[in-house]
C-alpha cells in the first residue's frame, strides 16, 4: 500500500502507518501522521522521510537528520 492508494482518505485524523523500507503500509487510515521530531502534521501525500527501524516520521531531511544524529 501506498499514498496513492484510494482508501487513505476516509479519515479525517492521524494515520497510523507501519514503515517499511521504501514504502508504508496504513495501518488506520487518515489524513496524516505527526513527525517524531518537531511534532507538525505531515499529509499523507508529503510524507518522504521515516525510519523503518524506528517506525517514526520526519516531517523533511533536517528531522530526519536531527534524528539520526541523536538529538
Amino acid at each position: 500500500m501506498n499514498a496513492f492508494d484510494r482508501d487513505l482518505g476516509k479519515s479525517d485524523g492521524l494515520a497510523v502507518l507501519h514503515y517499511g523500507d521504501g514504502e508504508y503500509a496504513v495501518l488506520s487510515p487518515g489524513r496524516f501522521v505527526l513527525c517524531a521530531v518537531s511534532n507538525k502534521q505531515i499529509p499523507l501525500e508529503a510524507l518522504r522521510y521515516w525510519s523503518p527501524e524506528h517506525q517514526e516520521a520526519y516531517a523533511g531531511p533536517a528531522e530526519a537528520l536531527k534524528r539520526w544524529q541523536g538529538a
